[in-house]
């Protein structure tokens, strides 16, 4: 029992560890990536909860934020689309790109991509979350301010994407800036093809249904 207790301290001590790394990370993205592929600094367990942070503060903002810069409408929300819209973009792009680089020489693997996106939202945590609560002491006329702030760390977590791009795949500014254009491309084509086959399941169950009903009129 010492043992397992030793060994899942330092399990949640190395957690920790590379959790804080994300920091690191987010002020020195060329040097962060590199040594998150090469040093071995990142943790797939940190990515996941820095995702999982993220889609709370997506669910949060539609809670609190004051209602002057976002009106929700309950009625019209479903958590379950809200969830896997945000979940879903980051496994179709981590597919994507993965085989896109496979083809174009990338290095890295699915999972430091995965993990390199994972820490690359580490600005949208730490910005947009306690941009939730700010939002309720501001007033209509500093709309702008709380705008900005948010766009500033979208394009922050862009500028960590492509920076990891560069480092996980040993890709040049260009062939990253390509690389990331043929993967939202590839995105596109992932989800017409999940699209298109969700529609033939879909037209294939309903006529056995009828195909069943039908029979089942006749013979009973």
């Amino acid at each position: 029992m010492k043992i397992d207790a030793l060994a899942y301290q330092q399990k949640m001590w190395h957690i920790g560890k590379t959790l804080q790394y994300s920091l690191y990370v987010i002020s020195h993205p060329l040097d962060g990536f590199w040594d998150l592929k090469h040093e071995k600094r990142g943790s797939i367990a940190a990515a996941n909860i820095i995702i999982g942070m993220a889609l709370l503060t997506n669910v949060f903002k539609l809670q609190f934020t004051s209602f002057i810069f976002m009106k929700v409408i309950w009625e019209h929300v479903n958590i379950l689309k809200l969830i896997l819209g945000f979940l879903a973009p980051i496994i179709i792009g981590c597919v994507a790109n993965w085989g896109l680089t496979t083809l174009f020489n990338g290095k890295g693997t699915m999972k430091e991509i995965y993990m390199a996106i994972g820490y690359a939202l580490t600005p949208y945590v730490i910005i947009q979350f306690p941009m939730i609560f700010i939002s309720n002491l501001m007033t209509i006329e500093e709309g702008a301010f709380y705008y900005y702030i948010n766009y500033f760390s979208i394009i922050w977590c862009g500028i960590l994407i492509m920076s990891a791009m560069m480092m996980i795949h040993d890709y040049s500014l260009s062939k990253a800036f390509i690389t990331m254009f043929a993967t939202i491309v590839g995105m596109m084509l992932i989800i017409f093809v999940l699209l298109l086959f969700l529609s033939l399941v879909m037209d294939a169950t309903a006529y056995f249904i009828s195909l069943y009903k039908e029979i089942s009129f006749r013979f009973y």
